[in-house]
């Protein structure tokens, strides 16, 4: 049966008492708290650093079977390699989530690329050779040169995602180039009738058998958390 994987990007966020986190929880505890009530995060900590095992280890035991970690992929890879000569790096970035996938926790590789790294299908092409079999990876492209068919199907010659990203400034069409589908909802605000929208788009995918992993921004409010949990409290109905 398709899934929805409903959360925010993060949950270290003590802003979030009393509305998503009880008033005296520890931060420590914060994640397990989280998983009582979500199903799914997605990490940002990979960007910037190789995560340890016993942190993995670690998330691992605070949350319950059926929980799914999503990781953004290191920034030596799309930041300082921008996708050349990044065989090592790749490599060593998916050795470093191996614990994840081991346990059944890895959700998926998100490649954020830079917003000034336009278009270049045939470096896009190069690196997704490099990507593990297997692994479920989707690619948020920052600047509209890279909307194009050509990019789609090399996306969809891999079964790598398009990531369907919006923000106050960009919004990425609609595409499917994979069996599931990655949303980054990144907008400052979103009304009840724009979750309505949102709900009716993931409900249709999961009628075509997509699984569907969807993502609001972390906010000084748990705003987010909320959004996320009402979407799948909608879907379990």
């Amino acid at each position: 049966m398709p899934q929805l994987f409903a959360g925010t990007s993060g949950f270290a966020y003590p802003q979030w008492k009393p509305e998503f986190y009880p008033e005296k929880l520890a931060q420590a505890k914060f994640l397990t708290h989280y998983a009582t009530r979500l199903n799914s995060v997605e990490i940002n900590y990979t960007f910037r650093r190789h995560p340890s095992e016993s942190t993995l280890d670690k998330w691992v035991k605070q949350t319950a079977k059926g929980f799914s970690f999503s990781v953004k992929a290191n920034q030596r890879i799309t930041h300082f390699q921008r996708l050349k000569s990044a065989e090592d790096s790749t490599e060593f970035f998916f050795k470093s989530v191996e614990p994840l996938r081991a346990a059944g926790r890895l959700g998926v590789v998100l490649f954020q690329l830079p917003p000034n790294l336009r278009c270049d299908v045939e470096r896009l092409q190069n690196y997704l050779k490099l990507i593990p079999e297997g692994r479920r990876c989707a690619f948020e492209f920052r600047h509209e040169s890279w909307f194009d068919e050509a990019v789609y199907e090399a996306l969809r010659q891999h079964n790598v995602c398009f990531c369907r990203a919006e923000s106050d400034t960009l919004e990425s069409p609609p595409v499917l180039t994979s069996d599931f589908v990655y949303f980054r909802q990144r907008k400052s605000d979103y009304s009840a009738e724009d979750r309505e929208v949102i709900g009716a788009q993931v409900s249709e995918l999961l009628g075509e058998g997509k699984d569907v992993y969807l993502y609001f921004k972390h906010e000084d409010s748990p705003a987010g958390a909320l959004y996320a949990e009402q979407m799948l409290t909608k879907i379990a109905r």
